[in-house]
């Protein structure tokens, strides 16, 4: 059985844990309404930038107007751009999203590499032996369009190279504090359909007719422009999705880790409490044996 001073030490450490993971879920507490304020702020223009592309891609003859429209006829690979984070303490956040896309690709008839972002994913492909052709870590905690655009860039440049037939993404997807869903989504070549659910529309964007564009300089002229950025922009809300569903995923995990370690917490104090009040009655009865056998003695 554990000495009083031993389960003492114990004690003051578990309790020094618990400030820590109190001050973690603090911190991404406030960093998931500032990931979900950065998705909310990228709607308006991607909702727009959607409108416009699927008009243009609309025609009889989208897949003649630009390659990233146009669908292989024979698929060779395939690249997989996988998001996780760059570091732990987020449950099972990164081992979810790493076996989710292990579930989609491992058995893929076709070879498949990756584009990982974030070290965690990196990681742990790696360690599965995957072709990982680029990485991306270390990202800023509130990534800008800037910071990011170079993963859509180089997805983009895969595909016009021929290294790559079919581009997916594969992302965690927030939907609420509690809940966070691995996603897939097709990122090239584009495909334009009616009930397409890329950008979300709200109330009556939703119910409004169709415009008629007159484009300046023209259709190519745009579609050039567009479509590599729009693929960029998917990237970026992935990003931004996914790192509001790790904020949440390692404030719940501190918040079980705080609430574990003040249970354990007081466990140990009712235990040294015992083997407080177990030494206190020894050392009594040993006082009062003496007291007795002094008695005695004298007597």
């Amino acid at each position: 059985m554990a000495t009083p001073r031993e389960v003492r030490l114990r004690i003051r450490s578990v309790k020094n844990i618990a400030q820590v993971t109190r001050a973690l879920q603090a911190v991404s507490a406030s960093k998931v309404r500032k990931a979900m304020q950065a998705v909310t702020n990228t709607r308006p223009y991607a909702t727009k930038a959607w409108q416009v592309l699927t008009h243009i891609a609309g025609q009889p003859s989208k897949e003649s107007l630009h390659p990233l429209l146009t669908r292989r006829s024979e698929l060779k690979s395939v690249l997989v751009v996988i998001l996780t984070g760059d570091r732990g303490l987020a449950g099972a956040y990164n081992t979810n999203i790493v076996r989710f896309a292990s579930q989609k690709f491992d058995q893929y008839p076709l070879p498949v590499s990756y584009i990982t972002v974030g070290r965690k994913g990196r990681d742990l492909m790696l360690r599965r032996r995957k072709n990982i052709i680029a990485e991306f870590s270390n990202l800023p905690a509130a990534p800008s369009f800037a910071d990011v655009s170079a993963i859509g860039r180089l997805a983009v440049d895969e595909f016009l190279a021929g290294h790559s037939d079919e581009v997916y993404l594969v992302y965690t997807d927030f939907v609420n504090m509690v809940r966070q869903i691995p996603t897939m989504k097709k990122l090239l070549p584009l495909e334009v359909e009616e009930e397409d659910t890329r950008v979300e529309t709200f109330g009556q964007d939703a119910l409004r007719p169709h415009a008629a564009y007159i484009y300046e300089p023209g259709q190519i002229e745009i579609l050039d422009q567009i479509i590599p950025r729009f693929t960029a922009l998917q990237v970026y809300q992935a990003i931004l999705e996914s790192l509001a569903s790790e904020h949440a995923a390692r404030m719940v995990a501190m918040k079980n880790a705080t609430d574990s370690a003040t249970e354990l917490a007081s466990a140990l104090t009712l235990e040294y409490n015992k083997a407080r009040q177990q030494s206190i009655t020894s050392e009594m009865l040993d006082i009062a044996g003496g007291a007795e056998a002094l008695a005695q003695a004298i007597g």
